[in-house]
């Protein structure tokens, strides 16, 4: 959920383990931790008010100070700005015992799990339309995510995916200089050199359909075609392999100019696209 910085050699070795299992924090009983991160742990606990399980991100109490948690402050109003099924919602965030606790629903596994085994092209696509829609009710608020990548969608049962961790998101307000944050692999040229933008957050998209269709991440310079190129025209109709083509042009200004774009055209080619997948199975 969270991801290492770019330049922070050894860290592991610097994260503390912040909470034990069994341990009560408020109303909160720690049963697992299930990530841990340079700035924060994410854990499964049991909430004893609720009477159900939940995912806990609290950041490590070494960096617990007024400029990192301002950080996690601003993830938390950004996040409350949003309302839509495809996005993960913050049930609670509050000092509690000495921590910074944000409360989340719990999911079963991410999407990066999710693609480590065969996924047909039907449910690819279904999960595609989730996706999408997920990040274009952020754009439709300005809002840059800056860290698509599998990872950071989680997955309810064995169709639902939400979109997670906006701790690096940004307004879209004029010009933006920022650090390069980001997950290597899955963050655009432009983004890297601090110039994060909509189109940043289209390029990621198309990096994760890419590896979800082709089971392949291309690699800088994104030239194409990419490997598993071949596997995805097997796949796909040329109209989505041409959407997720233009998604990853190195040139912002090719790109779809935002998801709501990528949505939108994606939802017109989508219905070629199911019958497309069906004759080829057959």
């Amino acid at each position: 959920m969270l991801r290492r910085p770019a330049g922070a050699a050894g860290w592991r070795d610097k994260v503390e383990s912040v909470l034990k299992a069994r341990q009560k924090l408020g109303k909160y009983r720690i049963e697992k931790r299930l990530a841990n991160g340079p700035l924060a742990a994410v854990y499964r606990a049991y909430d004893s008010i609720h009477g159900l399980r939940v995912a806990l991100k609290i950041p490590h109490r070494r960096i617990m100070d007024d400029y990192f948690l301002a950080d996690f402050r601003k993830e938390v109003r950004l996040t409350a700005k949003l309302d839509h099924p495809n996005i993960l919602s913050i049930q609670n965030a509050d000092f509690n015992s000495g921590y910074f606790v944000i409360s989340m629903p719990l999911g079963d596994e991410t999407l990066g799990d999710r693609l480590t085994r065969r996924i047909a092209t039907s449910k690819a696509l279904a999960f595609t339309e989730q996706i999408l829609s997920a990040v274009a009710h952020a754009h439709s608020l300005r809002i840059i995510h800056c860290d698509i990548k599998p990872e950071n969608f989680i997955l309810f049962g064995p169709d639902y995916l939400r979109l997670t961790d906006f701790g690096f998101a940004k307004l879209a307000r004029g010009r933006i200089d920022a650090s390069g944050s980001g997950t290597v692999g899955y963050i655009a040229p432009e983004q890297a050199m601090g110039r994060p933008m909509l189109q940043s957050d289209v390029f990621s998209l198309g990096l994760v359909l890419y590896r979800m269709f082709s089971g392949t991440l291309p690699r800088w310079p994104y030239e194409w075609p990419a490997a598993g190129n071949q596997r995805l025209r097997q796949k796909l109709h040329p109209d989505m392999v041409d959407l997720i083509r233009r998604a990853i042009d190195v040139r912002p200004a090719r790109r779809f100019r935002d998801a709501i774009h990528m949505y939108n055209v994606f939802s017109r080619i989508r219905q070629p696209a199911v019958r497309a997948g069906q004759v080829k199975r057959k």
